[in-house]
């Protein structure tokens, strides 16, 4: 080898060793990001999709953080603010009646060391009938409201490290708040059987009259010692029967067989009731 080669040689192995190992620095701004399409395409399925549910999470607890801080520079108050609640009070009310509506609520509220534990009728009642659902999300929201806007947004509650998005968040509030109104709605319902109880109204066992034997022995009794001794079945029955639902409309609500069937339990009902009366009845 000429020394004119080896000199090369030299500066060649000069040169790689102090080469720069990264392309040189650019201005920031300038930096192409990966799509991610791309980031996704060299990944495996099961790798893709975690990195997808990441990527959407970051975004949307991203959006809520600008989002906080626009309404934090209106101070959580004015036109603005009214219609990030509205829109809160929209969605709070959907998933709430479709927890009602499924009876998971109570599972949810059972995690959290709240136990309701919920009657067959309670249940029933939820999945059937809207106003219901109706009344207790609309309570709910409107005193989760407050509540999520103190705790989350004044006193900073809610943080874009958390992972929670400000929606989840809230519903979190909802079911603190939850419980309260149900037991409150549990308490109301036996106080509106009670008075109605109290009406000296009973059906007879043929004409769907009332005696007035029974009418007096009703109007002196209290719930407590009366609906409390029966099933679930014939205390729904009962209550509908003194509200002025029809026996057909009852076989509707409560799915009953047929007619015969709710007359049968309001008769045992109504015997069952007169032995009580005449102290024959002491269990």
């Amino acid at each position: 080898m000429s020394d004119s080669e080896q000199a090369a040689g030299k500066l060649l192995a000069v040169s790689a060793r102090t080469g720069p190992v990264q392309p040189p620095e650019t201005n920031a701004s300038a930096l192409t990001p990966v799509s991610l399409a791309d980031m996704l395409r060299g990944m495996p399925a099961t790798r893709a999709a975690e990195a997808r549910q990441l990527q959407e999470s970051l975004e949307r607890r991203a959006s809520d953080q600008r989002l906080r801080d626009e309404l934090a520079r209106c101070n959580f108050t004015g036109d603005r603010y009214q219609r990030f609640e509205e829109e809160l009070a929209r969605y709070g009310m959907s998933v709430l009646r479709g927890w009602m509506y499924t009876g998971y609520i109570f599972k949810l509220t059972a995690s959290r060391k709240f136990a309701l534990s919920p009657s067959e009728a309670e249940l029933e009642e939820l999945h059937r009938d809207s106003d219901a659902r109706e009344e207790l999300a609309t309570m709910t929201v409107a005193l989760a409201l407050p509540k999520f806007r103190q705790h989350a947004l004044v006193e900073g509650g809610w943080r874009y490290e958390g992972g929670a998005s400000l929606p989840t968040y809230f519903m979190g509030a909802c079911l603190y708040i939850f419980p309260n109104e149900f037991r409150k709605r549990r308490v109301q319902q036996k106080k509106w059987t009670r008075a109605h109880i109290g009406e000296a109204v009973t059906l007879d066992p043929e004409a769907g009259l009332i005696t007035s034997v029974e009418a007096q022995a009703l109007g002196d009794m209290r719930v407590r010692d009366d609906l409390g001794r029966v099933d679930a079945r014939t205390r729904a029955i009962v209550a509908l029967t003194i509200d002025g639902y029809t026996q057909e409309e009852i076989v509707e609500l409560l799915d009953e067989t047929s007619i015969r069937a709710v007359e049968g339990a309001l008769y045992r009902w109504r015997k069952s009731e007169q032995r009580h009366l005449q102290g024959g009845d002491r269990s």
